[in-house]
């Protein structure tokens, strides 16, 4: 299969090794993988704000840039929810609106294209450390993400997955919230740090890297003892 890698502009900038680790599964598991350099963003911090028509300014190029993808591969809840559940609806109506429609289906989550797409759980990775889960609110509640990471996490050699509390809670960043809001940002943060400092864990993991930078900048102020990891980054672990 040819797999076409669509990376947020956040693993671009700050991550990019999540996506080497996505490339390495992929064509480890015998797929082709291309990603192309331009565009890096899918137009969900406009369209978050109320700006949708600019956001289709940035959506039309996605779609033309995807449209004659295989499959459409996202390390990302948030940044696959836009492609796959949001932009049907930014261009309900209008012109766009069969390309939208006819994308969707072809987009997936990593973690989902690799357990519900591929049928593939076990990657031969080994991690010995005690790790928590955050679902990230739109994987969790656009895509009914909550299985697959999981499913992942379950045949990694020597993890040892705690659920905290707040697992399904949101971390507070929601990408423009925490610019807007910041202090209730910070709290809602606070809480699901809390809670997985509560098990004990040394990683949080998840399937957003934008859930991450938000949880670990907040680790890092208050010098906490626990780190944070993609999925991907854990499933190419020898």
């Amino acid at each position: 299969m040819k797999v076409t890698l669509f990376i947020p502009c956040y693993i671009d900038l700050f991550y990019p090794q999540v996506g080497q680790c996505i490339v390495r599964i992929l064509e480890e598991l015998g797929h082709g993988v291309v990603c192309p350099e331009s565009p890096a963003c899918c137009g969900q911090p406009a369209f978050n704000t109320g700006y949708w028509d600019e956001t289709r300014t940035v959506a039309v190029k996605v779609m033309e840039r995807l449209r004659e993808a295989e499959v459409v591969v996202i390390p990302s809840g948030s940044c696959g929810a836009m492609i796959k559940v949001f932009y049907p609806e930014l261009f309900a109506g209008t012109p766009h609106e069969a390309l939208a429609r006819e994308l969707a289906p072809r987009c997936h989550e990593f973690s989902a294209f690799l357990v519900n797409k591929l049928g593939v759980t076990d990657l031969g990775a080994r991690f010995p450390h005690k790790v928590t889960f955050h679902d990230g609110c739109h994987g969790l509640r656009e895509l009914d993400n909550k299985q697959p990471p999981r499913a992942l996490m379950a045949k990694v050699r020597d993890l040892e997955l705690v659920e905290m509390s707040e697992a399904e809670t949101c971390c507070g960043f929601g990408g423009t919230f925490a610019a807007k809001f910041p202090m209730i940002s910070t709290a809602m943060g606070e809480v699901k740090c809390a809670s997985a400092l509560e098990t004990g864990a040394e990683y949080i993991v998840s399937c957003d890297s934008s859930c991450l930078m938000h949880l670990q900048g907040l680790i890092d102020r208050q010098r906490k003892p626990i780190k944070t990891l993609h999925l991907a980054e854990i499933l190419v672990q020898r």
